[in-house]
């Protein structure tokens, strides 16, 4: 929505930038309507009752059923709007579709970090194929940050330690600007950025002249197998730590109850392993926090995802004639290195 001088609002550029501006616009005019109307009828009572005399005394006042009713009953009306309005928006946008391209985005002091699955990575710059629905997966390595994109009426808060999800479908090729919505320290104002909305054609050459060196899972399965995860995650189920195949997605049995195998779970268990032990192993993981950067547990996380119950990419045992491969700090003489986390 603009005028033909002031830009009301940003340009839309994305399917649920027109539902947040109606919205808008509608929360806008109720507050303009009783600003105008309270202003008014303040400056008519005023003059109305005013006191005519120092020896004016009012009458009593009893009120009236039907007037308290009438502004009881219509504010509500207004507000269940609202509420209701809000809602629908909300549950939306907390709801990316299935069929959603996946973008992995690391915030950092003072920059934004994205990683494609095809394995082309970007700094502050997100490239992407118009009339797609897109799926950001945001966690920060330090403090808090929010990811804003206001022509696409989107943002979402990207908290160290978690990740949060965030997604939209551009509806225009063009150029428009990220911002950091939280202040996150003395250069917050330059942490931006620009995402490119490209047509499909466009964004395919980018794509493949954008340097890739493996997708993803394929840099996860490198650094599994560079960590000496596969000395421990046998794919036959007889290591020291759980068998990966297949566990994307399903219930995992825990020392603390029954959790399922996403993201935040496979996240936690590289970097804190004893938060939850897969019932029948013992805890004897070295944590990997500040060994492995927070694009690299991203990658692992794309590689468990992949290794699905067909077998393919399976993490292979290692020979029973080597020692295991280089583990974390602190680890044990021949004990689990970073896969076995992943199995916690």
């Amino acid at each position: 929505m603009q005028t033909n001088f002031i830009p009301f609002f940003p340009e839309q550029a994305s399917t649920i930038a027109g539902n947040v501006d109606s919205l808008y616009a509608y929360l806008v005019a109720v507050t303009a309507f009783f600003s105008l109307l309270i202003a008014i009828l303040i400056v008519v009572f005023a003059i109305k009752y005013r006191r005519t005399s120092e020896d004016f005394i009012p009458g009593p006042v009893h009120g009236g059923v039907a007037l308290e009713i009438i502004w009881s009953v219509i504010p509500l009306g207004l507000s269940l709007i609202m509420f209701a309005w809000g809602a629908q928006i909300f549950f939306t946008e907390s709801k990316p579709p299935a069929d959603s391209m996946e973008i992995y985005v690391t915030g950092k002091q003072w920059m934004w970090k994205l990683q494609h699955m095809e394995g082309v990575r970007e700094m502050n710059e997100l490239h992407i194929p118009v009339n797609r629905n897109i799926r950001l997966t945001l966690t920060s390595e330090d403090v808090i940050h929010d990811f804003y994109v206001p022509a696409f009426r989107t943002k979402s808060d990207v908290v160290p330690g978690r990740y949060s999800t965030e997604w939209f479908r551009a509806t225009k090729p063009g150029k428009y600007h990220i911002f950091c919505a939280e202040y996150c320290g003395t250069r917050h104002s330059n942490m931006i950025g620009w995402v490119y909305v490209m047509e499909p054609k466009d964004y395919e050459a980018w794509l493949s002249g954008g340097g890739m060196q493996g997708s993803m899972a394929q840099k996860g399965e490198a650094l599994f197998q560079q960590m000496g995860c596969v000395n421990c995650h046998l794919s036959d189920g007889g290591g020291r730590c759980p068998n990966l195949v297949g566990i994307w997605g399903r219930p995992q049995h825990t020392n603390v109850g029954t959790v399922v195998a996403d993201a935040s779970y496979v996240r936690e268990s590289i970097l804190n392993p004893g938060a939850k032990v897969v019932e029948g192993y013992q805890n004897i993981m070295p944590t990997f926090q500040g060994i492995v950067s927070e694009e690299g547990v991203q990658q692992l996380i794309e590689y468990v995802k992949s290794i699905g119950p067909t077998g393919v990419n399976t993490p292979a045992a290692a020979p029973a004639s080597k020692a295991p491969a280089t583990a974390g700090p602190n680890a044990p003489q021949g004990k689990p290195s970073t896969s076995q986390q992943l199995g916690h």
